[in-house]
């Protein structure tokens, strides 16, 4: 399992050379190497946020979801596994390419939604940037604290933290989604299945990420508070309850 994350941050980028080489491929040039650029761009991103979180290792350590599930199912983990996790990711990722393939065989002049579509992608790309440096920021400070025997930071709730629950969710979102308006430029727009299952998959992580964050009790009551007031994906204001206005009035 330890392989799935680093593996998604290469496939993309082998599979536009594989369409933009192919004897049958036919393409504007200059939204062919528009969209290998920015695909290039975010799995360099990726792959960076990956071994950063792994303290530059390579698959030192396995994701927690992975980790139970394998507790879940046991002995019939390693071919539950096979198309729970391997099968699932291999659709996954023909299903979000989908627009890759569409942008290397239509040939189409660049227009308004290319432009629109290349604003999407890099603003995903930003995002989920600076969320995940935000992130792995607060986890070190958060071990350093442990190391020093004193407490830690509940909850992270500042940068784009402070206004989405997950915004390094919404920003992968927002990346596969400005593909799609490449090929809706092209008149494809079917293409929009990959990201909206993925879209689907990422809300129901979210919520088992929520569920983990719940059980642990030191973090339970910060939470919940951060739940109340903190929109779950698409950055926005805070929205404060009752109970911690007539706090801040008292």
């Amino acid at each position: 399992m330890q392989m799935i994350d680093p593996y998604w941050t290469v496939i993309p980028v082998m599979l536009v050379h594989y369409y933009a080489t192919h004897p049958l491929a036919n393409y504007d040039c200059w939204r062919s190497k528009i969209v290998i650029f920015l695909t290039w761009v975010w799995s360099i991103r990726l792959t960076h946020n990956y071994f950063r979180r792994e303290k530059w290792q390579w698959g030192a350590r396995e994701d927690w979801r992975f980790t139970e599930m394998s507790e879940q199912y046991g002995k019939h983990w390693w071919w539950i596994s096979f198309f729970a996790v391997y099968v699932s990711q291999q659709m996954f990722l023909i299903g979000l390419s989908l627009p890759l393939y569409v942008v290397h065989f239509v040939n189409k002049p660049l227009s308004i939604l290319d432009f629109m579509a290349i604003a999407v992608c890099l603003s995903g790309i930003v995002i989920a940037y600076f969320a995940d440096t935000q992130l792995h920021d607060f986890m070190s400070r958060n071990n350093k604290l442990k190391e020093l025997g004193k407490p830690v930071v509940s909850v992270l709730d500042s940068g784009l933290w402070y206004y989405s629950r997950h915004p390094n969710y919404f920003g992968e979102t927002l990346w596969w989604w400005g593909l799609v308006v490449f090929a809706w430029s092209l008149g494809h727009g079917w293409t929009f299945i990959g990201a909206f299952v993925n879209t689907l998959c990422l809300g129901y992580v979210t919520r088992l990420v929520e569920e983990r964050m719940l059980k642990q009790e030191s973090r339970a009551k910060a939470f919940k508070l951060y739940q109340k007031t903190t929109s779950v994906w698409i950055p926005w204001f805070k929205s404060f309850p009752s109970e911690v206005k007539d706090k801040k009035n008292a």
